[in-house]
Formats: C-alpha cells, structure tokens, sequence
C-alpha cells in the first residue's frame, strides 16, 4: 500500500509539473515569439560618475540630523546589466529619453521583450541606464520641485500615439486599455534639475564599467548622448532613436526651424568635440505620423522641424566626413511608429533592421 501511495505521489507532481509548463507556454498575448531559454552568464547593477558634497565642520553622532561634517553621493547613473553566455564584444548601452526610466527597454506596454531582452538574443550584452535624477538614481546635489501635473493626453500626442482620444488608423501601438495604462505609468519625474553635462559625465563613467560598445539613446538621451560620445573613447556607435537635438561646430550652425511647438535650433560647439563625432558611425531613426508639411498640431509640427534639423545635421557630419545615416522607417517600408518604436507592436521588426546596421559597421 505504501509502494502504491509513494508511486501516486509521483505520477501527480508529473502531471502537475507538465501543467504548469503547459501554462506558461499558452499566455501568448505577452510571449515572445522566441519563446527559448536565455542563459545569461553575468548580471548586477552599479553606479557609475557622480559627485560628492560635503558640509563643512565636524560630524558629531550625538547630533546625527546635523549637515556638518557629512557627505552626499549623488549625480550618479545607475545600471542594471545583463551579459548573456557567448555575447559578443560590443555591448549595448541604453540610454533613456525624457520622463522615462530603463524600464522602458525592458518590456513593452502589453507585457512582451523589450530591446534589452530581444538584443541579448541577438548576441549583445546589455547595461541599462537610470540618470542621475531619474528612476534609481534619485540622489541629487540640486533638488527640483515635483508638480503633479496631470499631461496623459498631451504625452498621447507628443509620442505620436494618436491625436487623443483617437489613435492613429495604423499605429504599432496596443490600443487595449490596460496597454495605454501601463504606458502611462512609466512616466517618471526628474529628482533634480536637469543638466546633460552632469548626465554625460556620468555615462563617460558608465562606458568605462562597460567598456568599448554600442550608445543606444532615446528622444532627449539624444543630447547628451552626442555629449557622451564626445567625452568616451570606448563609444564605438550611436543608435539615437529620435534624438531631441544636435551639435553643429560653431561656425557652421543651420538657421532655426520655426514650427508650432517651439522653435528648432543647434547646438555649438568647438570643432574639437565636433570632429569625434565623425570618427564613429552613427545611425539616426524616425518612426512614422510626421507630417511632411507644416500642421496645426504642435507635437506633429515639431517632429517635422525634428526630422529636417536632423537631415541638415547629417549633410554637415557627412561633409567633414563623417558615417551618419538618417532612417526614416516609412521609407524602409516600416509603418505606424510612434516616438517609442522599441516598445511597438512590431518592436522585433525594428531590432533586426538596427541589427543589420550593426552588421554592416562589423559590431556584431
């Protein structure tokens, strides 16, 4: 009898072992479509730049909410890194745009791999960056007022989503409820007041963690992702996926942009930090919904005069010969991007159209 029991118990934790594999393998409104194992050999987080204040005197521990003597760490990024078994020797480095998070490489609205993921199974290491004031990296030497703002629409619109509450008829976005919420969430503020100096030094300090690789910058990670490329040696490329601006040498500076947003101009500098710009590749992508002509919408608008400044800024690298390549992804005969094309429906579509350009610069 107790053979028979000790037999039962084992045909059950079969059956119940096959279940739940089972399950896992039926959610497939959030699995990937390479649904296999990733073996990842090396993972953690660190910080990396940053500064330390100090206050002046004598720290006494009698008195421990007293400032004197004491010390802040702060204006540092913060990483999370993932480095899958047999990567190659060019990893990714993310940097995010504004009022965002690594998080937003990490997965997508309606739950399915985000770049990081979908690029370690491409072969590449992965380091995701918080900057300094943002996510986990909060600590700040120059604290900024939090205004609790309510923007979910205006963002609807500046991402090119839509113009709210309508969608745009073929959008790569999930038009669930519970996507739109969940997209909304990732929103987050800034700690302190912004300064792509300060962010900058502290990716120059990310890549010396990392080593030679890969810059991925999104939307206003754009800026200071030219600036980072100028400060590091180890920047081997810049993927900057609708950067939100472009340094021009002082003297060769395009006339502004007018558009319905805010008016579009360069940014000068010396020809010294310029010319690093042209030792590296350099791939620029934009999605779709930008109007070719001027519109009364200001977020449309000013993705226009975005798309233009950055065709201006490509001719002038090119012309001191530089290797800077302008993506439209509706020319490529990708459509129905929005500002976040590393999250959209057709993300993997997007990933193996970078991973061919990485191809082609012998970075894989």
């Amino acid at each position: 009898m107790k053979k028979h029991r000790t037999i039962g118990v084992i045909a059950l934790i079969g059956i119940m072992t096959l279940f739940l594999l089972s399950g896992c393998n039926t959610n497939s409104s959030s699995a990937s479509e390479d649904s296999s194992f990733l073996e990842i050999s090396e993972q953690g987080t660190f910080t990396a730049g940053g500064t330390v204040e100090r206050t002046e005197g004598t720290y006494d521990p009698t008195d421990p909410f007293n400032p004197q003597g004491q010390t802040s760490h702060d204006a540092h990024a913060n990483v999370f890194y993932q480095i899958p078994e047999g990567a190659n020797d060019h990893p990714l480095v993310f940097l995010h745009g504004y009022g965002q998070s690594r998080v937003g490489w990490q997965t997508t609205a309606d739950g399915r791999e985000g770049f990081d993921t979908i690029f370690q199974r491409k072969g590449y290491g992965v380091y995701l960056v918080d900057q300094p004031g943002r996510g986990a990296a909060g600590q700040t030497a120059n604290p900024a007022e939090i205004p609790n703002l309510t923007q979910d629409q205006n963002w609807f619109t500046q991402f090119r989503i839509g113009l709210w509450p309508d969608f745009y008829e073929s959008v790569q976005f999930p038009k669930d409820e519970e996507s739109l919420n969940q997209f909304f969430r990732q929103m987050t503020p800034d700690t302190g007041l912004y300064d792509s100096n300060q962010v900058s030094d502290a990716m120059a300090g990310v890549f010396e963690r990392s080593g030679p690789g890969v810059l991925m910058t999104h939307s206003a990670g754009g800026v200071p992702g030219w600036e980072t490329a100028m400060k590091s040696e180890n920047v081997e490329a810049v993927i900057a996926i609708e950067p939100g601006g472009y340094h021009f040498p002082e003297d060769e500076l395009p006339a502004p942009i007018p558009n319905k947003y805010r008016e579009l101009t360069g940014n000068p500098v010396s020809t010294e930090d310029f010319n690093k710009l042209i030792e590296i590749p350099i791939v620029v992508y934009f999605g779709d919904n930008i109007p070719e002509e001027p519109s009364e919408v200001p977020a449309e608008d000013f993705w226009r005069a975005q798309l233009e400044m950055a065709r201006i800024w490509a001719d002038v690298v090119n012309s001191h010969g530089g290797d800077v390549t302008i993506v439209h992804l509706p020319e490529e005969g990708i459509t129905g991007n929005t500002h976040f094309m590393f999250s959209d429906l057709n993300n993997q579509e997007v990933a193996d159209h970078i991973a061919s350009w990485l191809e082609t610069k012998e970075l894989n």
